[in-house]
């Protein structure tokens, strides 16, 4: 890992933002790895750098100062717990907060893609060995011996052969005082005493007491409350509105229209601004608005669909990864496939719907609530109130679920544009039907797969994807493939299939799209690991030993012997369907087997799913675990439960009883399992989720025959 090493000057200007405590500002350019995995979520942060910060004070108080979100993926405590680690210091004594957004400190700041621990464990762990390496030298010289004599443990330094200890406390103001040491040896994994161990979460106890600060926790003096009747069809503008009955409500204050952004265009409404929420709310039900839909479609999930499906037969695409001559070994094989797969529209559905706090000023705007990427939010906001960066300060909450949605700049941009017409600081709430109805949502995709089969082997595999870029969205850019399009696919394939392509066949609509749990993965591993065991019963072999045939590489088959193992994939009986997908995204693999069977009934039902998560280095297997059953629940809901339609342009669903959730009858017995090794780490909060869906699918057709093309479908009427 190379670093740029800080000067004396640098150091000794840090240290000085407290006076008597040890505050360390190491700088970590991205490597090129890890630059190439944040672009895969549309993230360019390739030339900035990483700041981390440990603050010790003289009471011997560790404060982590966390530069990314926390929205249940558990960075609260994994991040602690390594630095903690390598800082030899007891959890209880460590604490975390939330950093304020500044991407010249912190670097890249979006949570997402699974990249907090990937991206940031071995600066974290080399910064916080530092701090331990620099305190123990201060103990040294006060007593006057060798560092070597010396060890650190639970927040003291001790002497090896005296028993002496200093608390760090009493060595931060000295620590403060010295160089950087250009190298320190970081530990071996078996001598961890904190990471890989299940340790319990630091922010349970403050979400389960009440401290934990959410969005709509933040109060300010004076703070006024505001609800918005956005336009239902997001490029509709208002055409005129009616106050006159929210303006009667006790605790309405004024009502007038409201402008946002959401990336290249903008989304229009009636903001009604009250004395309380509730006022708020019911002056919006009163609140009559006249639209302007005019000068774009209003298109049809029927219609969306066909599109798709017309377009790929008839278009080669953007080609994003070409190798070999796929057409010509399809054209000259005595087996071909060639099959369209289909994925719904998805919203995020968070448990807390998008929510902010706004206070607009002369000379600076300051925000707080729920959100993912707080440097986009001041890029944006900078850019649209002409102020300089630094004047917008971004302060993030706990988030209760993101999946993608609160990296929007949608939401902060309106709050600061009604704070600003009221000269006060404003809280915005949007309700379950404001998040369900206005998007943004996982685009609905059709793949289409061709393949070639000779002497019961592969030789060729083609894909073509059909569905909104996300891209396209974001930057307006439409000339290149979506270089998503093989999101998922592992790349050992491409070493033992010598023809593969994939490519994109362009497709735009009106509806705003924008990262979902796994982002295209989980559309994408629906439709490739289901097409590879088509390949494989089309080829007369069993899906996972095709699988072992295929991806070479040891990790690989690694985690297929530890599939194979933990289900008990060789023992299969009859009238048990047994499904296997391995899919990979944000630098992890998952493999997961589905097992499913007839209930007394007749209705098929889901007996188990096994995971195993190869993640290379982690910090902490419950938090794995935990994430990983997560993952599989929401694919589960994804798969078999809930889509988004669209009729005339509208969304079809507003609410739980028109999008269901699993229900805790519809779960079924998950075991995770955790590679060990030693390879870089991967993310987590993700990568568990695509897997599921195909998995399950083609357990349906090992037990049934029928092969499920297109999701959401009925588990109970297969």
């Amino acid at each position: 890992m190379s670093t740029n090493q800080v000067s004396r000057r640098d150091f000794l200007r840090v240290s000085g933002l407290a006076g008597t405590a040890l505050c360390l500002g190491f700088y970590f350019p991205s490597s090129a790895k890890d630059a190439e995995i944040i672009n895969t979520t549309g993230i360019t942060n390739s030339e900035v750098e990483l700041n981390a910060w440990i603050h010790i004070d003289t009471s011997g108080k560790v404060t982590i100062f966390n530069h990314r979100a926390e929205m249940g993926q558990g960075s609260f405590q994994s991040v602690p717990q390594i630095i903690a680690e390598e800082l030899e210091v007891d959890l209880k004594d460590v604490n975390i907060v939330f950093a304020q957004g500044n991407r010249e400190k912190y670097g890249s700041q979006i949570t997402g893609g699974s990249s907090t621990i990937r991206g940031s464990y071995k600066n974290l762990l080399k910064l916080s060995a530092t701090a331990r390496v620099m305190l123990i030298s201060v103990a040294a010289q006060k007593w006057g011996t060798l560092p070597a004599d010396c060890y650190a443990a639970s927040g003291h330094v001790f002497h090896k052969t005296s028993g002496r200890k200093f608390h760090y406390g009493e060595l931060v103001e000295q620590a403060a005082k010295l160089a950087a040491p250009k190298e320190v040896i970081l530990k071996k994994t078996s001598e961890y005493k904190l990471i890989r161990k299940p340790l319990l979460r630091q922010d349970t106890p403050l979400k389960t007491n009440g401290t934990a600060v959410f969005g709509l926790d933040k109060k300010l003096e004076g703070m006024l409350y505001a609800t918005v009747e956005r336009n239902p069809r997001l490029r509709g503008m208002v055409k005129s509105f009616d106050d006159s009955a929210a303006l009667k409500i006790p605790g309405v204050i004024k009502v007038f229209k409201v402008r946002m952004g959401v990336f290249k265009t903008f989304r229009e409404g009636v903001a009604v601004v009250a004395t309380s929420t509730w006022a708020a709310m019911q002056g919006k039900k009163v609140l009559k608005v006249e639209w302007d839909d005019s000068g774009f479609e209003h298109i049809n999930t029927t219609e969306i669909y066909q599109r798709q499906q017309d377009s790929l037969q008839t278009q080669e695409g953007l080609f994003l990864k070409k190798q070999g001559d796929p057409d010509a070994a399809i054209k000259q094989a005595g087996k071909t496939l060639d099959v369209v797969y289909q994925t719904p529209y998805q919203s995020h559905y968070c448990m807390e719907p998008v929510n902010c706090v706004a206070h607009y000023q002369a000379d600076k705007v300051e925000i707080w609530g729920p959100i993912q990427a707080p440097e986009w939010v001041q890029d944006f906001i900078s850019e649209q109130l002409g102020f300089a960066k630094e004047k917008v300060i971004v302060n993030m909450t706990f988030l209760g679920g993101g999946f993608g949605r609160k990296a929007f700049m949608d939401y902060p941009h309106e709050a600061t544009m009604i704070s600003k017409e009221m000269n006060a600081p404003v809280q915005v709430v949007w309700t379950r039907e404001d998040d369900a109805t206005q998007g943004p949502y996982r685009p609905g995709i059709s793949y289409r797969c061709q393949g070639a089969i000779d002497d019961g082997e592969i030789m060729a595999l083609k894909f073509r994807m059909a569905g909104q870029n996300n891209d396209h969205w974001r930057t307006g850019k439409t000339d290149q493939a979506n270089r998503s399009t093989s999101e998922g696919f592992l790349a050992p394939y491409y070493k033992s299939i010598k023809n593969i392509s994939f490519a994109e066949v362009q497709f735009e609509t009106p509806i705003p799209t924008m990262w979902w749990r796994s982002v295209y993965a989980s559309t994408n591993g629906f439709a490739y690991e289901s097409f590879l065991d088509e390949m494989a019963i089309a080829a007369g072999k069993d899906p996972l030993s095709v699988r072992r045939q295929y991806l070479q590489e040891e990790r690989s088959q690694l985690l297929i012997d530890k599939m194979e193992e933990v289900s008990g994939w060789k023992q299969r009986k009859k009238n048990e369907g047994f499904g296997v997908a391995i899919t990979e995204c944000f630098a992890s693999t998952v493999g997961q087997i589905v097992k499913v069977s007839r209930a007394s009934d007749g209705k098929i039902k889901i007996d188990q799913v096994w995971a195993v998560m190869d993640c290379g280095w982690y910090v902490n297997p419950d938090i794995i675990k935990a994430q990983v059953e997560g993952s599989i629940i929401m694919a589960l809901g994804a798969a078999t439960l809930h889509e988004i339609t669209f009729k005339d342009g509208l969304v079809e669903q507003s609410n739980f009883y028109n999008y269901k959730m699993p229900r805790i009858t519809d779960i079924p017995p998950i075991e995770v399992f955790i590679m060990e090794n030693e390879a870089n780490a991967g993310g987590v909060g993700e990568p568990g989720l695509p897997a599921f869906a195909p998995a399950l699918t083609n357990a349906i057709f090992d037990l049934t025959g029928k092969r499920i093309r297109k999701l959401p479908f009925d588990l109970k009427a297969v």
